[in-house]
């Protein structure tokens, strides 16, 4: 009896041995081998730390990009990089414009006081001085309020709409822009013509969309030709809801079409002083319409003119609401 327990407890010893030389070398391959398989993506990670706001280079090591299954995660990787460095760019560049153009407003200004400090002067040029100066605050105060404007509307379309929000007619607000912009259009011998279904019903602001419409209404103003017509025509099919907005003017060319609604582009730099344009209204009229999930979109020939074309989804409202 004793014998078999003996024989029992040494073969259990054999067994134990056996299996630990057996496990110990398969234990550490499989060690070896799951760092060899991870050793890709841990240089991916580093190359991912290496990435500043002063270097934007992306660089996958050579043994990650040939790994089939680390590729899509690289292609992503690539694409949110991208996107981020054009952000910051992007961001970089609106603080170095509107600085720019602060500055340059903020000049004016300064040196419409020096002038009058130079030397002593009559009560009618302190008068006709202090009303340029006024002049040039309001300008001033005009920037600030359209650059609260923009950020405001970037805001809301990057968060989406929130708010509880009234339903309004469409063509209320075509109607009031047009109203604002009519005797503008009529000192320069503008014809406007406003076209629309009868009643295009949706859940939004009022004032934002008279905004757009009046951005879109002044811009054609002032690329036309005086005996020209600037049109506004809202149509509408099932729930979708069309403006457009089109001119006889001067056109864009088609180098800067795709520019147009990017802060401060100026197509004419000259309007800046002459007509008080900051090269701000198209930007803050895309981004209140991608507020609200609409597109928008800009078509042009140079001498034939503009137009612009908005869609957006409106519900399904009883006329009676």
């Amino acid at each position: 009896m004793m014998d078999i327990s003996q024989g029992i407890g040494g073969l259990a010893a054999w067994i134990a041995c056996a299996s630990l030389l057996l496990v110990t070398p398969s234990l550490l391959l499989s060690i070896w081998s799951i760092r060899r398989t991870l050793l890709p993506l841990n240089n991916l990670a580093n190359a991912a730390g290496a990435i500043s706001v002063d270097n934007w280079q992306f660089r996958p090591s050579p043994e990650a990009k040939v790994i089939r299954e680390l590729q899509p995660l690289i292609a992503a990787m690539e694409m949110v990089l991208e996107g981020l460095q054009r952000a910051f760019t992007y961001q970089r560049e609106f603080v170095g414009n509107a600085a720019h153009e602060l500055k340059t407003s903020f000049t004016i200004l300064k040196s419409s006081w020096q002038s009058l400090l130079n030397k002593p002067r009559t009560a009618e040029e302190y008068r006709i001085g202090l009303m340029e100066m006024s002049e040039d605050g309001d300008r001033l105060e005009q920037l600030l309020n359209r650059m609260l404007l923009l950020a405001r509307a970037e805001q809301r379309a990057a968060d989406g709409i929130h708010r509880d929000l009234e339903i309004i007619d469409l063509v209320a607000t075509c109607e009031m822009a047009v109203a604002r912009i009519r005797r503008v259009a009529e000192e320069r011998d503008i014809e406007i013509q406003l076209v629309t279904a009868d009643q295009v019903m949706m859940r939004a602001d009022a004032d934002d969309f008279e905004l757009v419409w009046l951005n879109f209404l002044e811009n054609a103003v002032q690329a036309s030709w005086p005996g020209s017509k600037v049109a506004l025509v809202l149509t509408r099919e099932a729930n979708l809801a069309t403006v457009r907005v089109s001119d006889e003017g001067r056109g864009i060319s088609q180098e800067e079409l795709p520019h147009i609604f990017e802060r401060f582009r100026r197509g004419d730099p000259s309007r800046a002083r002459t007509t008080g344009g900051f090269g701000l209204g198209l930007a803050i009229a895309k981004s209140i319409v991608d507020a609200y999930k609409g597109t928008i979109h800009a078509d042009s020939r140079v001498g034939e003119g503009t137009q612009i074309v908005v869609r957006l989804k409106v519900e399904e409202l009883a006329t009676t609401v």
